[in-house]
């Protein structure tokens, strides 16, 4: 698998690889393109993207899978976190259907 540098893509914002330049992040386009089955050309016309943007955060994502596990491993972690830290009145549970 290749871990190389992306010019289109970077981490200094939110902590996780997103288009540079966009708050957009490379997992968002995955979902959108892949798990939802959007067009990617939509895609890019709804985030004002160049389809090549949205080409190269899901080449950016199948290749660096480890990056990704991680930036989805810290997300999973602040949100657990943050339900932890919240003052509730008794009884309240957030996760309760």
């Amino acid at each position: 698998m290749s871990e190389r540098e992306s010019r289109r893509i970077e981490r200094d914002l939110m902590a996780e690889p997103h288009i540079r330049g966009r708050r957009i992040s490379v997992r968002q386009v995955y979902a959108l393109v892949e798990e939802r089955d959007e067009d990617p050309e939509a895609v890019a016309d709804r985030y004002d993207l160049d389809v090549a943007d949205v080409y190269h955060a899901l080449a950016y994502y199948h290749d660096h899978p480890r990056e990704i596990r991680e930036a989805e491993r810290e997300r999973e972690d602040a949100i657990a976190d943050f339900r932890e830290s919240i003052d509730r009145p008794e009884g309240v549970d957030p996760d309760a259907a």
